[in-house]
């Protein structure tokens, strides 16, 4: 208050959610929960050579480390804020000074990364309601096609009737798929009609010629004569071997780079930084460091917006809500990135795949349960709390990580420097780096820049731009940031900022969270640990809430263990958990009771649904027992020698049969991967095992087996309905999407061949 009646507004504020007294309770509750089923697993384990005591020791070792990762995760939801701009007064205060901003697009492959679909996200960003002089857009090409810059070419001469398109009539979104896709023909408004028609004409014919260039997959003579640039690939040998090639398509300070309303276009860059076989090119994260050094030639805007090929922007202010943050005149100074969520627009009714939370930690943080007996299918259903909660908790304690896209970066802080309250930058006199020389001698410049030596002996990728060597290089390159004092700003606006696309398939879910889970892990073990590299840096609770995600892989251990040992105990009739009749058995009810309906009243109030919530169970399942067990192998096996990181690039789109069954929310399993294995596997078992537990009751008669089977034949039945799917796919689908015959007739002979082992 006292600031404003001072005269001073601020571009943003700051409120804390309300209601976390309820949850703290809630919490405090459940670790009472805990400690007790604890001192019931220490007073009843069984004496010195009694059946089963191993077994229980095993089981208890599981429910420690259950309960010290729900521990951890309280750090993260224990205080979120969510943050407000005010975009009318930055209009109003720095209307003519705007800084510059350079917006950077990757792509690494035609194939898995549509070009049509690469486009549209470019064409959204060239599209921001945003002074055009200012804006630059760089692609960045890691495929070295000459299709991608086919089809940027293509998307150059559209710009021109697409971009003033877009401001006269205020069309959001502003990618020309997503808007003729959704938007109806305007019929009553004759000028827009017109102007829509034509418009959307211009875009179908250009759609087709992409589309036709894709499936022939190479650029036909004709074509490649329209523009000089086509000659560069005369010199490339491959994929993975081909000089430097940058092409200024739109030269922003050429008064002659008008749309055909004669006002300014953004400047457009295509660049395929120089690879050779003899250099490691370090995936995303060399393309990056490549075109911010290319860019600080070209440009050199004071902002950088980094967003994957596939994230188009749905919000043309996004833009100015990131710049209401870095221009506040209190709390600006200090910002090194504005963090959007990532949203996704394939994500069905029921969200099959649990994707929809998909934004920092990839998976929701207050799932990983204690020691409950259900605990390992539950707690992973707040999917859209994390971007809700969870995120905004870390925001409280200095800011989320970067998360690789959405996400605009002051080009000071991801350069290397340090954080220094006494500089203040002067956004009016700002040198925005536009140069003087023609497109051509600033071409042939700035290719050293790109080449695959120019990084030898500097810090690039040590010290300056985003690091190398772990497969989550966005994670390792924000956190390097913050401990050089910056913070960070996570920003959910109402109106979503960037869309994308979610895997469609089990196993391209599944692949994406290995390489997360492997990613984290490595920075876990290695001189990154928040722990060790941000102590005396960053609040101790950031450093613990960054442990959230980087020890996802080793849930594997503790999940897997209970997802088949009890279920074998049952085949010899051990009892692991409490007779259902006595006393011990109350924490246990009461844990699994207070965390599966906390978690799903949070769902349900975050707009899920209850199938939708139910299919989050199945996937925390899926992905401990598959994705975290491989993720955390590789990294053990590389700490060892005996294996190296590789960078996976999703792909973005299925074919036809694929996306119909995705629609359905049917499962597609199809491929013969050994994570396919594992799963079929432990659903078998798990099969079995309830069968036999039934029978072993039936058979016997006797209440006192009931009584002590009981919890262990509910957890078993439990996973059972879990994986319905898993079982559909074995023995009862008959299109191409069911599993394959050979992970059936595997998966039978090793659960039967486990069950052997329990037994003798």
């Amino acid at each position: 208050m006292g600031k404003e009646e001072n005269g001073y507004l601020p571009l943003f504020e700051t409120k804390a959610v309300k209601g976390r007294v309820l949850y703290k309770l809630y919490a405090v509750s459940v670790f009472v929960g805990i400690c007790l089923i604890c001192v019931y697993r220490v007073k009843h384990l069984p004496a010195p050579g009694e059946l089963g005591r191993w077994a229980w020791i095993g089981l208890f070792m599981a429910e420690l480390w259950f309960s010290f990762y729900w521990i951890v995760t309280q750090f993260v939801r224990w205080n979120p804020i969510y943050r407000n701009t005010f975009k009318d007064r930055l209009s109003q205060r720095y209307k003519e000074v705007l800084p510059a901003v350079d917006v950077f697009v990757c792509t690494a492959d035609p194939v898995i990364e549509p070009p049509i679909m690469v486009i549209n996200t470019v064409l959204s960003v060239m599209a921001y309601d945003y002074p055009p002089e200012k804006l630059s857009v760089y692609l960045s090409d890691d495929g070295g096609s000459e299709l991608t810059f086919y089809v940027l070419l293509e998307a150059s001469q559209f710009s021109k009737y697409w971009l003033p398109f877009c401001k006269k009539f205020k069309v959001e979104p502003r990618s020309p798929e997503v808007y003729f896709s959704k938007a109806a023909e305007p019929v009553h408004d004759d000028i827009m009609s017109n102007e829509w028609s034509s418009v959307k004409k211009l875009y179908e014919n250009m759609k087709k010629r992409i589309n036709n260039a894709t499936k022939q997959g190479r650029i036909s003579d004709e074509l490649r004569q329209d523009h000089n640039g086509f000659c560069e690939w005369d010199l490339a040998s491959t994929k993975n071997d081909h000089q430097t090639i940058l092409q200024i398509l739109i030269d922003g300070r050429d008064l002659k780079a008008v749309d055909f309303e004669g006002q300014p276009l953004p400047t457009l860059v295509y660049l395929a930084r120089e690879k050779r076989p003899q250099y490691h090119h370090n995936f995303k994260a060399g393309a990056l460091n490549a075109l911010i050094r290319v860019s600080s030639r070209i440009s050199n805007a004071p902002i950088i917006l980094t967003v994957d090929c596939d994230m188009y922007s749905n919000n043309s202010e996004s833009m100015r809500d990131a710049l209401c943050f870095f221009m506040d005149e209190e709390k600006g100074n200090e910002i090194a990135y504005v963090q959007f969520p990532q949203t996704f627009s394939n994500i069905t009714k029921n969200d099959i795949y649990s994707s929809s939370q998909r934004v920092f930690y990839g998976v929701s943080i207050n799932n990983n349960s204690t020691c409950m007996i259900f605990n390992h299918s539950v707690l992973e259903s707040e999917e859209l709390v994390v971007m809700k909660v969870e995120l905004a908790a870390l925001d409280a304690y200095g800011g989320p990580c970067y998360v690789g896209t959405g996400c605009f970066h002051r080009r000071q802080s991801l350069c290397g420097n340090k954080y220094d309250k006494e500089c203040k930058v002067e956004w009016e006199t700002q040198n925005y780096g536009k140069v003087k020389e023609s497109v051509h001698v600033l071409e042939q410049t700035c290719r050293v820049l790109a080449s695959c030596t120019y990084e030898g002996n500097t810090k690039w990728g040590k010290e300056m731009g985003v690091l190398y060597g772990y497969p989550v290089e966005d994670v390792i390159t924000g956190l390097s940031i913050q401990c050089r004092g910056w913070k960070s700003i996570y920003f959910r606006p109402e109106k979503k900022g960037f869309i994308g696309v979610a895997p469609s398939t089990l196993l391209q879910s599944l692949v994406q969270h290995k390489r997360w889970s492997e990613g984290d892990f490595q920075i876990f073990l290695s001189k990154y640990c928040p722990l060790v590299y941000g102590h005396k840096k960053i609040p101790l609770q950031l450093q613990i809430s960054y442990c959230c995600s980087l020890l996802w892989a080793p849930n594997c251990l503790a999940t897997l263990y209970y997802v088949v040992f009890p279920s074998l105990s049952i085949i010899r009739g051990i009892s692991l958990f409490p007779k259902l009749m006595s006393l011990s058995v109350l924490p246990f009810a009461y844990v699994i009771i207070a965390k599966y309906g906390y978690s799903l009243v949070e769902f349900l109030w975050c707009g899920g649904t209850i199938q939708g919530w139910w299919n989050d169970q199945r996937m925390w399942v899926f992905q401990r027992s598959t994705s975290y067990l491989f993720g955390f192998s590789e990294t053990i096996l590389k700490l060892l020698g005996f294996a190296n990181s590789g960078f996976v690039v999703t792909a973005k789109l299925a074919d036809e049969t694929v996306s119909l069954r995705h629609q359905q929310e049917v499962i597609e399993f199809g491929a013969p991967s050994p994570m396919f294995k594992i799963l079929a596997t432990l659903a078998l078992i798990n099969l079995f095992s309830f069968v036999g537990g039934i029978n072993r009751v039936i058979i016997d008669s006797k209440t006192e087996v009931l009584d002590q089977l009981a919890l262990q034949i509910l957890l078993c039945g439990l996973i059972v309905i879990i994986n319905l799917p898993v079982y559909q796919g074995l023995f009862f689908r008959k299109d191409k999407g069911r599993m394959p015959t050979s992970v059936t007739y595997q998966s039978v002979i090793l659960a039967i061949f486990a069950h052997l082992v329990a037994l003798y």
